[in-house]
């Protein structure tokens, strides 16, 4: 027989999450370059759907 025994420590509890930080807006500089991107997303989509439409095969 062992002469001690060890003592089960159970894990701390877990706290809820801090207070959370509002997100900071994001800057202009930033803004504008999505807008462009998207822009240009859009373009390149209406592109690829002429090209399809263009190279249907002839009946």
């Amino acid at each position: 027989m062992p002469s001690f025994t060890f003592e089960k420590i159970s894990p701390p509890a877990r706290r809820a999450p801090a207070a959370t930080t509002p997100k900071k807006p994001r800057g202009l500089i930033s803004q504008m370059i999505d807008r462009f991107a998207e822009r240009r997303a859009r373009r390149t989509l209406q592109a690829e759907r002429a090209t399809r439409q263009d190279k249907k095969p002839a009946e």
